[in-house]
């Protein structure tokens, strides 16, 4: 059983997150291991499972990049290992970003880790209104070109990966 069937939700990359809030709470409450300390230990296990299962779905569901990698994850478009080709405009970026990170350790320079804090910014920006697009389109397709709108959803996610990795990078900076 996926999250989405465990609320009662339809799968959307922007579900409410009040009703989302509200069955995670119903099914604590009818989850709660505690309620069920004099039934066998079958039960008990079976018990302990929903309740981590719930756990579990609220932390996905109520995180919006978590959602994002769980959904992708569910249309199997996300694999372990999976060797995803990013643009080659958008590698071209990074490899300039990459350079001026080497050039920092090196010599370090405030005014250029400002700039390139705002670049990244400016990305990441850029890159979340890309995917907003999207996943509005996805949410309101009814099935129709969900593939290739999960593919493009896909693409961002992994630049936007990749971004986060050159973020840490650039906060090892500011120590």
């Amino acid at each position: 059983m996926n999250y989405f069937e465990l609320y009662n939700l339809p799968q959307s990359f922007e579900p409410d997150t009040a009703l989302v809030r509200k069955k995670f709470y119903e099914l604590s409450k009818r989850f709660h291991p505690d309620f069920y300390v004099n039934e066998s230990q079958e039960k008990q296990d079976e018990i302990l499972e929903l309740s981590t299962l719930n756990n579990k779905a609220y932390q996905v569901l109520s995180d919006p990049l978590k959602r994002i990698e769980y959904i992708l994850s569910i249309h199997n478009m996300l694999a372990d290992g999976d060797k995803h080709v990013l643009p080659q405009s958008f590698l071209m970026d990074m490899m300039d970003v990459n350079e001026a990170l080497m050039e920092m350790e090196f010599d370090p320079d405030e005014l250029k880790l400002a700039e390139l804090k705002e670049q990244i910014d400016g990305m990441e920006k850029s890159l979340f209104e890309e995917l907003k697009q999207y996943t509005d389109e996805f949410d309101t397709s009814n099935g129709n070109e969900a593939e290739s709108t999960l593919l493009k959803i896909r693409d961002i996610w992994y630049r936007e990966k990749y971004l986060m990795r050159i973020r840490e990078s650039l906060n090892k900076f500011s120590q």
